[in-house]
């Protein structure tokens, strides 16, 4: 008979996967902010007895660093990342997770049982033991980034992703970010309670964070001095190479520090990656004359390139996808299925195409638009500038 679960202590708490220390670590690297985001999820867990939440965002927006931050600021949650290789199969994160918790909470299991990949029964079994044993102020907590990785041919098509479960015992909740996503496709049926914050709907919030996180890379860091706290360049050896690199890049093409940060706040379009790759890029010399933001960094590109990877998988047909993304790529402002569909027609000149056939591409590619509700129509755009530059100068034939 399997002994009850401990709860974890400080004392022994074993710590996350030696796979996703690194990422938990980078990606919570200069985080400032998003305390909007923290609140949310904190009211959650103090008004539910358990449940989901789920973060939205479009690529970019920050999802994996603000659940990188919650994991660092809150050690006793059991982590996941479905965005690394070899991640995103349902039997991997039944594996990975059972043994998590199987470890933090002391679980006398020697192994995993052979059919626990099969479906939810043995992970289930596992958080109604934990739950059970949990004291009334405790809370067990699973974070999973990036639900929109999951390869969903690895599991049945009539399940949750990951196989989570439908009903949660008490004091179990999951935290979870996604890219945008149609409801009636979510993958995942659940009757427990359940909340969605989409960065989207709070762009002042979002503006106001970006700003933040471009000041962190323009102040010197405090250090304690013989004279008390003083602020102070960066030293050698101290890992703060790009706050060093950038104020020196700055003054030697006498831009000041207002300048920069209004024209990148501008430019990034409440963006995080794209800030970042641009500040390293910096930092890094790759703008040796001036800084032009039609010339994106080789991180930014290989970001762009991993999209147009998703949005044309190999062996698919891409004829109506071609059609509709060169017209989104010429579109300067968000554009309706009904226009979008006449306009591929137009271009394309060759094919018979009908909203339906349009819409079905928009939905394919969710995660990487933009919607805005006007009137009656939803209108479309790629989630950001530089990305449809980006694409404006790819040879889309090849495909």
């Amino acid at each position: 008979m399997n002994s009850p679960p401990r709860p974890p202590t400080t004392n022994h708490l074993r710590g996350h996967p030696r796979e996703f220390k690194q990422i938990i670590q980078a990606k919570s690297h200069n985080f400032v902010g998003r305390e909007f985001v923290f609140t949310a999820i904190n009211n959650f867990l103090d008004h539910h007895r358990h449940g989901y939440f789920t973060i939205i965002g479009a690529p970019g927006s920050g999802k994996s660093s603000i659940l990188a931050k919650y994991v660092t600021n809150n050690p006793q949650v059991i982590y996941y990342n479905a965005e690394l290789e070899g991640k995103n199969r349902a039997d991997e994160f039944l594996i990975n997770i059972c043994t998590q918790l199987i470890n933090q909470y002391s679980l006398n299991y020697t192994s995993l049982p052979d059919n626990a990949t099969e479906g939810s029964w043995f992970f289930s079994s596992l958080l109604q033991q934990i739950s059970d044993e949990l004291e009334p102020h405790q809370k067990l907590i699973i974070a999973i980034d990036g639900l929109n990785c999951i390869d969903r041919n690895s599991q049945p098509p009539s399940t949750n992703l990951f196989y989570l479960p439908r009903y949660l015992p008490d004091k179990v909740y999951f935290l979870l970010t996604r890219r945008p996503f149609l409801r009636e496709k979510s993958g995942l049926l659940i009757e427990t309670p359940s909340q969605s914050l989409d960065l989207a709907d709070y762009p002042e919030e979002n503006r106001r964070d970006i700003q933040a996180y471009i000041q962190n890379y323009l102040t010197p860091l405090l250090y304690e001095g013989r004279g008390g706290q003083d602020y102070s360049p960066p030293l050698v050896g101290e890992g703060l190479g790009e706050r060093s690199n950038l104020q020196s890049w700055l003054s030697n093409h006498q831009i000041n520090e207002e300048e920069f940060s209004d024209r990148i706040t501008t430019l990034s379009e409440d963006n995080f990656m794209y800030v970042s790759q641009i500040i390293d890029a910096i930092a890094e010399n790759f703008y040796p004359e001036s800084f032009e933001s039609n010339q994106l960094p080789p991180g930014l590109e290989a970001y762009y390139q991993q999209h147009l990877h998703k949005m044309f998988p190999p062996k698919q047909d891409t004829e109506h996808s071609t059609d509709v993304l060169n017209v989104l790529i010429q579109q300067q402002k968000a554009i309706s299925v009904e226009a979008l569909a006449q306009t591929t027609a137009a271009i394309a000149q060759i094919i018979d195409t009908d909203e339906y056939e349009v819409e079905e591409v928009l939905e394919n590619w969710l995660e990487f638009l933009q919607q805005q509700k006007i009137a009656s129509e939803t209108h479309y755009s790629l989630y950001h500038s530089n990305f449809r530059d980006w694409l404006g100068k790819q040879a889309f034939k090849t495909f």
